[in-house]
């Protein structure tokens, strides 16, 4: 494992590079084709952090990464450079109408049971704490009291690289579109500029570009490029102690400062690789803006400031992250699909890929092990956003 060549430089394979070379030793080429990150998941995340899952694999994945969060500065740390993220707390708020009520007690049980920090609030608890909260037709809370938050994810990104760089990791502007092979073992991958990266173990680590090199190497990753639109918008109501809200109806917001940052859930019909400057305006006249107003009777008044669009890395399979060896090769590892919430978990993921690739125990990331697609065996997540 002396020499690892990495496919993709976002957050994932940054902080794989990262801990490779940092706690390992190893010799690190990280391939990227595009050094500007301009669509990149990792530059266009809304960089926030939960661990009110269904599933107990992604509560501790967040629960390393916020407390490697709390401590980036000491981590990461170069001579001449501590890098901040300014990551806060204020934590994820899932509101439920009756309907909902049922599912979000019982995986309030689950999150409990593995020792997540989180209350169910009834209505007038909830109007209590947020009096700029709407909760008429409401029957149930679940608010994060600890390790809920949101933070500088491009800030994050930098910092990983920065540190892989110290450490002596190598980034290559290079379009790998293909491999050699010997047996069972990846010997190297080909770019579109007829160059060729060899070494001893290769990771596929591109978001969501990452299909076309699993079907090189003959491997189905049901992973695609599903955009989502974030809007920043302009108001003169306070929403004090705000975490993020999740409203029943799938419609989320939360603050920026001064600012409220607001989206929609995942669509069905959404194409996959849709242009991220297509954003969908109608959506936010006819739904965000009215369902807002009616949670937050003071954001009626608001205006859009701008907007922006990014990709959930989106694992159809069963919404998780693909993280592991490659089945059927000796040396070819992936790390992807994480549909949402790979900048979160990144530092988590990062640290538990760079032991099983140094042949250490990854207990943090059996459970994602993408063996579970060949066997049919989905690990569904309920709570996507």
């Amino acid at each position: 494992m002396s020499e690892v060549t990495l496919i993709g430089g976002g957050v994932m394979g940054a902080a794989t590079a990262c801990f490779l070379a940092r706690d390992h030793g190893a010799a690190v080429t990280v391939i990227e084709r595009d050094p500007s990150y301009a669509r990149a998941s990792s530059s266009l995340s809304l960089s926030s952090i939960r661990q009110q899952f269904s599933q107990p694999v992604n509560m501790a994945l967040s629960r390393w990464s916020i407390d490697f969060l709390r401590r980036v500065g000491d981590e990461l740390a170069l001579p001449d450079d501590r890098p901040g993220i300014g990551l806060v707390e204020p934590g994820y708020l899932y509101l439920a109408t009756e309907a909902g009520a049922a599912p979000l007690r019982a995986v309030h049980a689950v999150q409990r049971a593995h020792d997540v920090y989180v209350a169910l609030l009834s209505p007038a608890e909830l109007a209590a704490r947020f009096s700029w909260l709407a909760v008429d037709d409401l029957a149930l809370g679940s608010l994060g009291l600890s390790g809920e938050g949101w933070f500088d994810g491009p800030a994050l990104h930098r910092a990983f690289r920065l540190k892989a760089k110290a450490c002596g990791v190598r980034f290559v502007a290079a379009d790998a579109v293909g491999f050699e092979t010997r047996g069972d073992r990846v010997t190297g991958v080909r770019c579109a500029d007829g160059s060729r990266v060899d070494g001893d173990a290769f990771v596929i680590a591109a978001g969501s570009w990452s299909a076309p090199l699993g079907a090189a190497l003959g491997f189905s990753l049901p992973v695609s490029a599903k955009k989502r639109d974030v809007f920043v918008l302009e108001t003169p109501a306070a929403l004090p102690g705000c975490p993020l809200v999740i409203d029943p109806s799938g419609f989320w917001f939360r603050t920026e400062g001064s600012l409220i940052l607001a989206g929609g859930p995942p669509r069905g019909d959404d194409a996959d690789d849709a242009p991220l400057h297509d954003i969908d305006h109608g959506m936010f006249e006819e739904q965000l803006w009215p369902t807002l107003a009616a949670r937050v009777p003071s954001l009626e008044a608001l205006r859009v400031r701008s907007a922006w669009a990014g990709y959930y890395e989106m694992n159809a399979f069963d919404h998780n992250g693909l993280a592991g060896r490659l089945p059927g090769w000796a040396n070819a590892f992936t790390a992807c699909g994480f549909s949402g919430h790979g900048m979160q978990q990144s530092p988590a993921v990062g640290w538990s890929m760079a032991r099983l690739i140094a042949g250490l125990d990854a207990p943090l990331i059996e459970a994602l092990t993408p063996q579970r697609l060949l066997d049919a065996r989905p690990l569904i997540e309920a709570n996507v956003i």
